[in-house]
């Protein structure tokens, strides 16, 4: 089983390492940031829908489909320039909306204006301007089996659009607070989905959990 497997069967283990680092960025979190951050997930997906044309149908999350060796083999990186690995906090699994809903998606918080940078190579899939999510984008993966999600911008690079050809590392924003982000608390809100073939990101997307993936050791 590979490290991706061993962290899905073991979710509730915290190492050591970087512990002091963690339970400060934490506590400034919880201090500084409020329980809601945004409305309900089909709210959002439901805004969605509506702007490419016709009425939402609600409609259950798709299961993960990808093995745990494409998880093993995928290398991102931290898509806050300066943030380490041991300074992420894993807030996939919290509580939204009066626990009505999971997070999925991890905070990472960073001074306003912090370059955010691409995960992984990928294509800009779509840019708007979300009332929860304010100014976000939405990057497909070059082989079209994930999306990642950047929220809360404080404003996009110079020159992206959608159809933007990104490499892993390009800018893709700014740190912000933008949607209905707390302002003492800037922060990117980033998510990543499995999209199945012909499936789009606001109806189809399957939320992973991008701790992991942005925390193991390389």
């Amino acid at each position: 089983m590979g490290w991706f497997g061993r962290f899905v069967r073991n979710t509730a283990l915290v190492t050591l390492s970087g512990a002091a680092a963690v339970l400060g960025l934490g506590t400034w979190y919880a201090n500084n940031h409020p329980a809601l951050e945004e409305t309900s997930q089909a709210s959002r997906f439901q805004r969605a829908g509506l702007m490419h044309g016709g009425a939402y149908t609600p409609q259950a999350p798709q299961p993960q489909t990808l093995p745990p060796a494409y998880y093993d083999a995928l290398r991102l990186v931290i898509p806050v320039s300066g943030v380490r690995s041991d300074q992420l906090i894993d807030t996939f699994a919290q509580v939204r909306a009066e626990g009505l809903r999971s997070h999925d998606a991890i905070d990472i918080p960073a001074a306003l204006g912090t370059p955010v940078v691409a995960a992984a190579d990928g294509r800009a899939e779509k840019i708007f301007l979300s009332r929860d999510g304010g100014n976000t984008v939405y990057l497909r993966s070059n082989d079209g089996q994930l999306v990642y999600y950047y929220a809360h911008l404080d404003r996009y690079a110079p020159g992206l659009s959608e159809g933007s050809r990104l490499q892993q590392g390009d800018a893709v924003g700014e740190v912000g607070y933008s949607g209905n982000a707390n302002p003492a608390a800037p922060h990117l809100h980033f998510a990543v989905f499995e999209v199945p073939p012909g499936g789009t990101w606001y109806r189809h997307g399957a939320a992973i959990n991008p701790y992991p993936l942005l925390a193991r050791r390389r």
